[in-house]
């Protein structure tokens, strides 16, 4: 169980007449795993200090994890095939997601304070990382937020391209986090396009400092869409709370087609514990799995 749970009152945090279904939908998903076995489930007699709600009275209420650590909320998004590959062997970054799943991930980004990815991914792929609906745009702005989330990129060295899609599309605030091998002209040209730029004085940026940082300028809650080192060191480090994954119908094969989670791997006795915590079954073939990441006591 999680250090939470030791402070469990003074970590309530209540959700006032909140009628944007984008906003039930981020109380919900701001639960970690601890809070959703208990609330959720309506295990309210379990804890005292529930005994006088029902299961009405659930959705009102959340327990921010976020409140007791520095760091936001992480959320690892990925879409994989049956046989557990993000892409191809050829790494072009290969369709993966149905349509039902594009407006799924449309969803998450319209609900995340920033949007991060790794190197390779920002380098090879140039992702937008902005939100496509305009429905989303709309909502997000009537909650006083920008059209788009923070996009987040962790890279050793940062050359992009002055057409990159990543500094280009939006409206959207940029935060790169890079380390000594990026040159002076380079940090200044991204400076001078508006891209706040922190620089690790090292080989590889530290992701604990780089979520504290985050943390800092106001992001409670981070999506990240890979790639599969960064997922995987984030994981590694015990910095993500929750992995959404969509199982799609097909298989692309490879010995060096990329998994979910790269890095140096671990050791079964080290394996990462995950909990499941729902399961959804799509009419495009489709499945989708949530899990949690367990916490030792």
């Amino acid at each position: 169980m999680s250090s939470l749970s030791r402070d469990f009152t003074q970590k309530i945090a209540w959700i006032y007449r909140i009628k944007s279904p984008v906003g039930w939908k981020l109380a919900i998903t701001f639960y970690n795993g601890w809070t959703y076995n208990c609330i959720t489930e309506c295990q309210i007699e379990s804890k005292p200090e529930f005994s006088d709600l029902d299961c009405d009275d659930v959705p009102k209420l959340i327990i921010l994890e976020t409140t007791s650590m520095n760091r936001p909320f992480v959320f690892i998004n990925i879409a994989m095939t049956a046989d557990g590959k993000i892409d191809t062997v050829q790494r072009q970054g290969a369709a993966i997601s149905s349509a039902r799943d594009k407006e799924r991930v449309d969803q998450l980004r319209a609900e995340a304070d920033a949007v991060m990815v790794g190197g390779k991914t920002l380098l090879d792929e140039d992702p937008k990382l902005t939100v496509k609906s305009e429905t989303l745009h709309n909502e997000r702005v009537t909650r006083g937020l920008s059209p788009n989330p923070i996009k987040v990129g962790i890279v050793t060295e940062a050359r992009l391209p002055s057409d990159s899609q990543f500094l280009t599309a939006g409206p959207a605030s940029i935060v790169i986090f890079t380390t000594r091998w990026t040159s002076k002209h380079h940090v200044s040209d991204l400076k001078s396009r508006g891209v706040d730029v922190y620089v690790d004085d090292s080989d590889k940026v530290n992701l604990v400092w780089a979520l504290e940082t985050l943390k800092e300028i106001g992001v409670e809650r981070l999506m990240v869409e890979g790639g599969a080192t960064l997922n995987f060191e984030l994981l590694r480090l015990g910095l993500v709370d929750e992995v959404n994954a969509y199982i799609a119908p097909m298989i692309f094969g490879g010995a060096n087609a990329p998994t979910m989670a790269a890095g140096s791997g671990l050791e079964r006795g080290e394996a990462i514990p995950l909990k499941l915590v729902n399961v959804e079954q799509w009419e495009d073939g489709g499945v989708l799995l949530k899990y949690i990441l367990e916490r030792s006591a």
